[in-house]
C-alpha cells in the first residue's frame, strides 16, 4: 500500500491571518438625539481609512456634558440608533452605556468594551473634530489615550489641530491619534430638532427608519 503523504500541520495565509491579526473595530459614542447622515458617513471614513473591520455606535445614557432631562429618553435614542445602522452591515449596536447607571464616561466604557472582546479586538475611539476641541471636558481624557487610538474626522466650523499641537498637549502618545481628511457634512442633531419643531422636512438628513419614528413618536415637537 503506498504511503499516504500527512497534510501540512500548518494554516493558510488567510487563516493564519484570521487567527493572528486582532479584528480592527471603532467606537463612536454619542447622544444620537437623533442619529444622522453626519455620524454614518464619520463611521464609514473611518472604516475605510483605517481598515476597521467594525464600527461599534455607543449611544450614551446620560451624556455627562448635557444636564438630565435634556436630551430624549434613553429607549427613543437607542431605537433610531438601531434604525440608523440597520442597513449597513459594517455597522453594529453596543448598549453597555445604556445597561450602566450613573453618567456614561468613555473612559470606562472603553475599559468595558477591552474587557468584552479581549485580545481579539483592537479598538479604536472614533469622533469628530469638534469632540477632539472639547477633549479636556472629558473624564480622564490622557488615560483614555493610553488605552485606546482615536480617530478623528473633519467637522465644518471645528478645525483639525496639527501635529505640533497634539505633541504639545500629549507628549509621544499624540501618535495615537489618527486624523482624517476628506468631505465632512455640516449636519447636526440640534439642528436636526429644530427642523423638526418648526415643522420642517428632515428628509435625507437622517435615515428613513429614524425619520419615521421621530414622526410616528412625535418626537421634537414643540409642546
Amino acid at each position: 500500500m503506498p504511503e499516504v503523504e500527512a497534510l501540512p500541520n500548518r494554516l493558510t495565509a488567510t487563516e493564519a491571518d484570521r487567527r493572528e491579526a486582532p479584528r480592527r473595530i471603532g467606537v463612536l459614542g454619542g447622544t444620537f438625539d437623533p442619529p444622522h447622515v453626519g455620524h454614518l458617513w464619520l463611521a464609514t471614513l473611518a472604516a475605510d481609512a483605517m481598515g476597521l473591520h467594525r464600527v461599534l455606535f455607543m449611544p450614551a445614557a446620560q451624556p455627562p456634558h448635557k444636564p438630565e432631562g435634556t436630551v430624549s429618553r434613553a429607549t427613543d435614542r437607542l431605537l433610531m440608533t438601531r434604525l440608523a445602522i440597520a442597513a449597513d452591515p459594517l455597522f453594529d449596536l453596543t448598549v453597555i452605556e445604556m445597561e450602566r447607571p450613573g453618567p456614561s464616561y468613555t473612559v470606562d466604557s472603553v475599559a468595558e468594551l477591552e474587557d468584552l472582546h479581549g485580545s481579539e479586538a483592537k479598538l479604536f475611539l472614533v469622533m469628530a473634530a469638534d469632540s477632539l476641541e472639547q477633549i479636556d471636558s472629558w473624564r480622564e481624557p490622557d488615560r483614555l489615550l493610553e488605552r485606546i487610538e482615536w480617530i478623528v474626522g473633519p467637522r465644518p466650523g471645528a478645525s483639525l489641530p496639527g501635529r505640533a499641537a497634539l505633541e504639545a498637549r500629549f507628549g509621544l502618545d499624540a501618535s495615537r491619534i489618527h486624523l482624517l481628511s476628506g468631505p465632512s457634512l455640516d449636519v447636526s442633531s440640534s439642528e436636526i430638532r429644530r427642523r423638526v419643531a418648526g415643522g420642517h422636512a428632515i428628509r435625507y438628513l437622517v435615515p428613513r427608519g429614524v425619520e419615521e419614528l421621530i414622526s410616528e413618536r412625535r418626537l421634537y415637537r414643540r409642546g
